[in-house]
């Protein structure tokens, strides 16, 4: 199927490795150009050089934690087509194990980083009457649970932004709407399982346990949320907004 995305720009944010890389590759392969920022100068220039060192990718180092630099970006490449928040690392822990300052730079990173980028690019797509907006949350914020509470509460609260702005945006010619990936086979995701088995069984080494259970067998793939990502922000899939999709082999109704 032709996507009819050749030729869109699309900025990516943690799009360094992970879910992040694999829209970058998804996308280019459909004929967009992208720019693909993380912090890591030579994560970048590692993605990059995976990627085939394409001319259409281009590279910004940055800590999208910080407010400056969120607005540095945006200056830097004020007009795109397509913009996929994705850059956020919220650690495990339950209430009583993680500090309120801890809670505040995690949420600095995804919580505000998605909300402040949406903010400064919503209103050049609203004057050019064309955009999209895709962002990747989590399925933590459909069903949130103790031992990762400040993700899950992050994503909730994403979830529900996503929501409101997608509703209005749609009035203005731009699409919003998010994807919430389960358990996906990134170095992320391997992290937070040590740090669950860890609490779980005293024993981090024992993380692929808790991956046995999984629908079909396996995570997610991270093409499979970068194919998703492209779809349904391509013109072929344009009558969403608002909504977020669970993309979880059905694991919410085992």
């Amino acid at each position: 199927m032709d996507l009819r995305l050749a030729g869109q720009r699309v900025l990516i944010t943690g799009g360094s490795k992970g879910i992040g890389f694999a829209c970058a590759r998804v996308f280019l392969d459909e004929g967009c150009d992208v720019i693909l920022v993380a912090r890591a100068e030579d994560a970048l220039r590692n993605a990059q050089a995976a990627l085939g060192g394409q001319a259409r990718v281009q590279t910004l180092a940055a800590n999208l934690s910080q407010p400056e630099a969120r607005a540095d970006l945006f200056r830097r490449h004020p007009q795109i087509d397509i913009l996929v928040n994705n850059a956020g690392a919220i650690p495990s822990g339950g209430l009583l194990d993680l500090s309120i300052e801890r809670w505040a730079e995690a949420w600095s990173l995804k919580v505000m980083g998605y909300i402040h980028l949406t903010q400064l690019y919503l209103g050049n797509m609203k004057e050019a009457g064309a955009g999209t907006i895709v962002n990747i949350i989590g399925s933590a914020g459909r069903n949130p649970r103790y031992d990762y509470v400040c993700g899950g509460t992050g994503n909730a609260a994403l979830m529900a932004f996503t929501g409101a702005v997608g509703g209005r945006s749609v009035d203005w010619g731009v699409r919003v709407f998010g994807i919430n990936p389960a358990q996906t086979r990134t170095e992320r995701n391997i992290t937070l399982s040590k740090a669950r088995a860890a609490q779980m069984f005293g024993d981090e080494s024992r993380w692929e346990e808790l991956m046995a259970k999984l629908p079909l067998g396996r995570p997610i793939e991270p093409a499979e949320i970068g194919r998703a990502a492209a779809f349904l922000a391509s013109p072929a899939c344009g009558y969403v907004s608002g909504t977020v999709l669970d993309v979880d082999g059905g694991g919410s109704y085992r």
